[in-house]
Parts: structure tokens; C-alpha cells; sequence
């Protein structure tokens, strides 16, 4: 078995590992990223829209390279088709080539110094005396022992990672948004705008999307919780209202409960959906990754210079990300479960409301009134209003 000796491993190449390594990598760690797949960004397996935040994050600007589209808002689509609108600066963002984006992040953190392995599986971590100190992993078929002050494990939903450390991310079935995805060719929809629907005929226990990428070409997906039915199934019910023509197909599940219960121990870090730092509203995890993968390298770095990676000073991390973003994924996952209880004939009852109103300046005055006439929807929504 061949032996190699790094400051960092972070396993896992998507938008939580690169961006973790590029700013493990810019403060002077020396960073090694692994992969298991053969190329960075495939297969793509999510629907593509970021927020502006992702890029100020970054400290980059967005980039026509990556960027398919400009988004300046939405239509909300009830069951029985009724809609409103979603529009200001709150609902500006972006979608994405993540094939593109993903590999370009890459690209920087091999820039900034980190050496990358591919096609790369973690076999086993190495612990002595309860401490993380590095990872056994498979190469090409051969076995390599890498040992590292601290791990990064930005390995994915339910991180296999997190679990060999002996950290809690298993995940109930109804905690998982089973996703399926078409991008497709052909559809006539605006260029700038997204479109959500709800229904549960359309989605059970999530919403269906429409999310352009220039012209005449979108994203065409939809996420599903507690159906017998697979959402493939779901989509190509959906995709029949529309004439358009699939070029490539995407599944995969994506974490709704919140974050684990803890994101370090001795010498690990968890990052991105392997932490859950998904909005458990949206599904939505870019910028979240982007976010909590940053805070993740900078830490690493600051641990690796004062060489102290210790569960003690790891904790760190995650005073930080849940001082800046805990709170709004705590608010996010209290209104998923507000919404988890509402019926198709609430929603519809919703949107007749909003659709006569500025979403951006609705009164609570206002809300109050309307759902007073509801009484069985205002004891849901009591605690959001």
C-alpha cells in the first residue's frame, strides 16, 4: 500500500469540496481534493439556480462561460392554475451550466495549490485515539494510505464519510426530495423567468420547475416526498403538457430535515449536502455549499497553521455557519413543516390571495383579514403570520 501525507483531504469534488480546498488551498494548507468519478461536474444532478450570494462568496463574477441565464423571477402556479408573480431584487438569480461551473471551481483550487486525485473512493478513515488523521482509499485500483492533520468530508446526502467517523447523517425517507430532471430543447419559455408548480397530482410533498437556460432550452424537473410512485414517473406525466425534446435526464435525492446534528469531530469537518446545509424549503444548496465550504477552508487552514485540529477548536466551523446562515435554515425547515400540512385546496385558497397582491409588500394586516375569512388555514399558518 502506497503512503502519501497531506494538511487537508477533502473528499469530494462538487461546489462544497472545491471551494472548501480553494480556501484551505489560499491559506496555506496543503490541500488534497479526491473524487470518485473519472471527471468533475457530471453527472449533473440538480437543477442549476444559484443567487447572487454564491458569487459574492466567491469573490468572483459571474461569467457567461457557466452562466445560461439571468434570472429576474418567478410564477408560483397553484394546483387548480391559478398564479402569482414573483419579482425585485429578492428574487434575482442565476442559472447555471454546473458541468462548466463545477469544474472551473476546481480549476481555481488546483490554481491555489491543492493536488486533485480522481476516480478515488474512501475505503476508511484513520483514527488514532479518536481522531481523525486521514483516509484509506482505492485508486485505479490500487490502495492508498493518505494521511492529514484533518478531513473535509463534502461527500454528499447521508456522507458514508461522516458515518466512518462515527457522526450521525442518516436520514429518514421522508427527509429525502427524490428528484428527476430533464433538460430539454425546444420549450418556448421566457428566458429570464422561472416557473414552480404545485399539486398533488403534479408533485406530492414537493412542486415541479421550469428553469431556463437560454433560448429554447430549460430545466425541466420536479421533487416528490411520501408517493409510491418514482418521480420519473411524476415527470413524464408532467413533461406531456409540453413540446419539447429531452437531450439528458437527471435523478438524484436531496436532504430537506435541516443539518445534522453536528458537523466536526476530532480532525473532521462535514460540508455542503453531506452537513444537510440545503434549504429545506427550496431544495436549493449552491449557495449554501459555496458558503459553508468557504467558512470550511478557512478554518481548515487557520487549524493546520496553529496546529490545533482538535473536536475543541473544529467547533469553530460551526459556530460560524450557524451565526450566519443557522438561523434562516432553522425559520426555512419551521415553514416546510407549515407547508408539509397544507392541502391543495389551501394552496389554491393561498394563491388567490397573493395573486391579487405585491409579494414584496404584502401587510400583515392584510394576510390577517384574508385568512380570517379561513379558519382552518389560518390555525396552519398561525405561526408564520
Amino acid at each position: 500500500m502506497s503512503k502519501m501525507k497531506y494538511d487537508v483531504v477533502v473528499v469530494g469534488g462538487r461546489i462544497a469540496g472545491s471551494v472548501s480546498s480553494l480556501f484551505a488551498s489560499r491559506g496555506g494548507a496543503d490541500v488534497l481534493m479526491i473524487e470518485k468519478r473519472q471527471e468533475i461536474g457530471t453527472p449533473v444532478q440538480c437543477a442549476e439556480g444559484t443567487t447572487p450570494a454564491t458569487f459574492e462568496t466567491l469573490e468572483m463574477k459571474p461569467s457567461k462561460r457557466f452562466v445560461a441565464s439571468k434570472i429576474d423571477g418567478a410564477d408560483v402556479h397553484a394546483p387548480d392554475g391559478r398564479k402569482f408573480q414573483i419579482a425585485g431584487e429578492n428574487s434575482k438569480g442565476y442559472i447555471l451550466e454546473r458541468k462548466i461551473f463545477d469544474k472551473d471551481l476546481a480549476v481555481e483550487s488546483a490554481k491555489s495549490g491543492t493536488d486533485i486525485m480522481m476516480k478515488t473512493t474512501v475505503k476508511d478513515l484513520i483514527i488514532r485515539d479518536g481522531k481523525v488523521c486521514g483516509v484509506v482509499a482505492e485508486h485505479m485500483g490500487k490502495s492508498v494510505e493518505i494521511e492529514a492533520d484533518l478531513v473535509i468530508a463534502a461527500d454528499g446526502v447521508e456522507s458514508r464519510v461522516a458515518k466512518m467517523a462515527g457522526l450521525n447523517t442518516t436520514k429518514l425517507p421522508g427527509d429525502i426530495c427524490s428528484c428527476a430532471q430533464y433538460e430539454v430543447v425546444g420549450l418556448n419559455t421566457p428566458p429570464n423567468w422561472l416557473k414552480f408548480y404545485f399539486g398533488e397530482e403534479i408533485a406530492p410533498g414537493g412542486y415541479a420547475w421550469i428553469f431556463p437556460k437560454g433560448k429554447h432550452r430549460a430545466n425541466v424537473g420536479l421533487g416528490i416526498r411520501g408517493s409510491n410512485k418514482t418521480a420519473y414517473s411524476y415527470l413524464q406525466k408532467f413533461m406531456s403538457q409540453f413540446s419539447a425534446t429531452p437531450v439528458e435526464l437527471k435523478v438524484g435525492g436531496v436532504p430537506l430535515s435541516g443539518v445534522v446534528s453536528k458537523t466536526f469531530t476530532d480532525g473532521l469537518m462535514v460540508v455542503g449536502d453531506a452537513a444537510g446545509q440545503v434549504d429545506p424549503i427550496t431544495g436549493g444548496g449552491i449557495h449554501l455549499a459555496a458558503a459553508c465550504g468557504r467558512m470550511a477552508g478557512e478554518v481548515a487552514a487557520e487549524a493546520v497553521e496553529v496546529g490545533d485540529s482538535s473536536s475543541k477548536f473544529l467547533k469553530k466551523y460551526e459556530d460560524i455557519w450557524s451565526e450566519k446562515i443557522g438561523g434562516n435554515l432553522e425559520t426555512s425547515l419551521k415553514y416546510r413543516r407549515i407547508l408539509d400540512k397544507l392541502t391543495d385546496k389551501d394552496i389554491n385558497i393561498i394563491v388567490e390571495f397573493l395573486e391579487t397582491q405585491d409579494f414584496e409588500a404584502i401587510s400583515k394586516l392584510a394576510a390577517l383579514k384574508f385568512m380570517g375569512k379561513h379558519p382552518n388555514l389560518l390555525k396552519v399558518l398561525k405561526e408564520i403570520l
